[in-house]
Formats: C-alpha cells, sequence, structure tokens
C-alpha cells in the first residue's frame, strides 16, 4: 500500500476554497500502484458471494469496473442525471460543499441481490449513503461499502448507519 499512498497527491482549494481534494489519478496512471489497489480492494470479498459491485460516477466506475471484473460479477453504474437511457430511480444528496443526485436502472438489481459499493473516497458520506439507500430501495442488500481513500475526520464512516466499510488508506 505504500506504492499506492506515494500516488495520491493532494490538490489544494479544489473544487473549492478549504477543500484539500485527494487526487487518484496517478494511482491510475501507474500499473503496479493500480493492481495493488484493486487487489487490495477484493481482498476482502474474495470468498464473499456478491451478484454485483456498484459504482458511483465517475471514479467509482474506474474502481468499481475493476473489482467487479476481478471478483466474477457485473457491475452497476450509478450515475448523474439523464445520462442512463432506461427507466430509472434518483436520490438527491448533500456534499460537503453543494448537493447533487444519482440515478441508477430501475432493473438494475432484484431483491435480495448482495451489492458491494464501490468509490474511490469515503467524505461525509453523503455519496455513499444515497448510493446504499437507492440500491435499497430497489431490494438490494448491501454487504460492504469498500473505498481506496477514507477521510476519518468527516465522518463518513458513522452516517453510514453501521453499514459494513472497507478502507484502503484513512487520512
Amino acid at each position: 500500500m505504500d506504492r499506492v499512498r506515494a500516488h495520491i497527491r493532494d490538490i489544494m482549494d479544489f473544487p473549492i476554497p478549504g477543500i484539500v481534494f485527494k487526487d487518484i489519478t496517478p494511482v491510475i496512471k501507474d500499473p503496479e500502484a493500480l493492481k495493488t489497489a484493486i487487489n487490495e480492494l477484493c481482498r476482502p470479498f474474495e470468498n464473499v458471494t456478491l451478484s454485483a459491485v456498484a459504482g458511483m460516477e465517475a471514479r467509482g466506475f474506474i474502481f468499481g469496473s475493476l473489482v467487479a471484473y476481478q471478483l466474477g460479477v457485473g457491475f452497476i453504474p450509478l450515475r448523474k442525471p439523464g445520462k442512463l437511457p432506461y427507466d430509472v430511480k434518483s436520490k438527491s444528496y448533500d456534499l460537503e460543499y453543494g448537493s447533487a443526485t444519482l440515478e441508477v436502472h430501475t432493473d438494475a438489481v432484484e431483491p435480495g441481490q448482495k451489492i458491494l459499493i464501490i468509490d474511490d473516497l469515503l467524505a461525509t458520506g453523503g455519496t455513499a449513503l444515497a448510493s446504499c439507500e437507492l440500491l435499497e430501495e430497489l431490494g438490494a442488500d448491501i454487504v460492504s461499502c469498500a473505498f481506496m481513500i477514507e477521510l476519518k475526520e468527516l465522518g463518513g464512516r458513522q452516517k453510514l448507519g453501521g453499514r459494513p466499510v472497507h478502507a484502503l488508506l484513512s487520512y
């Protein structure tokens, strides 16, 4: 994980003043760092029965689709409004610097399916909680939420209400 941590860079005042953005693009540029991150995201779930992995637009798509591939399950995209072509279910939520909405196809999951949610970062937990609630409203069972980075002082883990959380790196 040292190689992964070494490839995460801080961008000051992005997207607004006062925010220190954790940029993961150097991780995905480096084949060994990316391979390590994906292997470590998958490790706790290698012997867990999963129906699919869900990932949030946009960085959750990168990690989520690779984890889904490695674990041998399908991938569910959670998208920004207006990007999915079929019937959708929406969930709006607050971010630390604004608000947003996620959408998913109404037939993305069936009741009782076991879903792993993947994203690059857990901060205040708004996006992760909205993702859990959106899929749970369709009948999914959230097995866990996994992140490459957790910003502990922002309390996102607590906002997830006891749902299991796995994070590779904590700041």
